[in-house]
């Protein structure tokens, strides 16, 4: 059977069975909310007692890294939290250049994490990179267009998950909860202006190519041409955004000018 979780050779103990799992939740192979298996076959897997293996997850429980949930089930924690408290992501929500900022901030980070997956990715991880992109693919040629936006986030998360460095990992998993959050500009907005899709779908292709190639420049250069676009196409969502919203409101000013004009010439028909 094929599993995460491998043998404890020699020291079976509780501290042996913690390492491990720390191990796995550092590199990501764990995340958050992700559920163990049950006592009996986490045990059998690692190949320790079920106490040595209580006493473990005890342990991680109580450093905050596994949680017990009503009903039963043992859980990763939300480790990763928010980069900003509640006050502050409000805040930013409100000033565009947060929004400039976070795309900047963006650009780097996600060039150096593209970078670093094309020196880094073994096949496994370009075999997982190239699934994703398949069902991005199914996904566009069905206009299956929540499916494409979930998917997309899964692709930069990925993306990191190849550079094998897990400082990076969990930096940009706490950057993409903030966008998943809505905190900045509308990722749905952005897919629904013309031909983003097809851009979109075609950068996503060039950043995987070049990790499968093993072209860390191209790599870079198509991680960087990507957030561009974004930045591009989030400043014209926004400005769409806003013509729509004083469109309507065009509209209904007009139609309610149209009754009240019919409204007034009703009684001077009724009188004559």
């Amino acid at each position: 059977m094929n599993t995460i979780y491998s043998r404890i050779e020699h020291a079976r103990t509780a501290d042996a069975v913690v390492r491990q799992i720390e191990g796995l939740i550092l590199e990501g192979v764990l995340r958050d909310g992700d559920r163990l298996p049950g006592e009996r076959e986490l045990a059998s897997q690692m190949d320790v007692s079920r106490p040595i293996l209580r006493d473990a997850l005890k342990a991680l429980e109580g450093r905050g890294l596994l949680v017990t949930r009503q009903g039963g089930g043992t859980y990763v924690a939300n480790i990763v939290g928010e980069v900003f408290a509640k006050p502050m992501r409000e805040l930013i929500a409100t000033h565009a250049k947060a929004t400039a900022d976070y795309l900047e901030y963006r650009r780097e980070i996600e060039a150096v994490a593209a970078e670093m997956a094309a020196r880094r990715a073994t096949e496994a991880d370009k075999a997982l990179l190239g699934g994703i992109i398949a069902r991005m693919e199914h996904a566009h040629a069905t206009a299956d267009f929540e499916t494409e936006v979930e998917i997309d986030a899964e692709f930069h998360n990925a993306v990191g998950e190849c550079a094998h460095n897990f400082v990076l990992l969990h930096t940009l998993r706490s950057c993409y909860r903030l966008l998943a959050d809505g905190v900045f500009y509308s990722r749905a907005r952005i897919y629904d202006l013309p031909g983003a899709r097809e851009e979109l779908l075609s950068q996503h292709r060039a950043i995987f190519l070049a990790i499968r190639d093993g072209d860390p420049t191209a790599a870079r250069l198509a991680a960087v041409a990507h957030i561009a676009y974004v930045e591009k196409a989030s400043a014209e969502a926004e400005r769409t955004g806003e013509w729509e919203r004083i469109a309507k409101l065009r509209l209904h000013q007009r139609s309610a000018e149209r009754t009240g004009r019919r409204q007034t010439r009703r009684p001077a028909a009724a009188g004559s």
